[in-house]
């Protein structure tokens, strides 16, 4: 059976996990992504993908027992797992490859 590819959110929600190393909580993961996309995530689609993500054995998670600032509630932090970085990988060769030779298309025309 072939790899299903990943989807946007997933592969943004990985990339930000890994840019984020072990402080990889939910609302990091979208600050991340929001921060270096400049686009809205929104906190459904973001904790969906993790979901998935962890269902596909792409993240592992554990809890964290919360701080005084949290007042005491736990938070839940995710790290990839080998799987997942490999999947990265061959995903990130995939899309450069269809973008390797586009350069002239792609530029500004003004």
């Amino acid at each position: 059976m072939p790899r299903q590819a990943l989807g946007e959110v997933e592969h943004l929600t990985l990339l930000a996990i890994l840019h984020l190393g072990e402080g990889a909580y939910g609302a990091a993961v979208i600050e991340a992504m929001e921060g270096r996309t400049g686009r809205d995530i929104s906190q459904a689609a973001a904790y969906i993908a993790l979901k998935r993500l962890e269902e596909k054995d792409l993240l592992r998670s554990h809890r964290e027992q919360g701080d005084a600032k949290r007042g005491g509630r736990p938070r839940r932090v995710f790290s990839l797992t080998e799987a997942g970085l490999e999947r990265l990988r061959e995903s990130g060769q995939a899309l450069f490859a269809m973008w390797d030779g586009l350069e002239e298309h792609l530029e500004s025309r003004s």
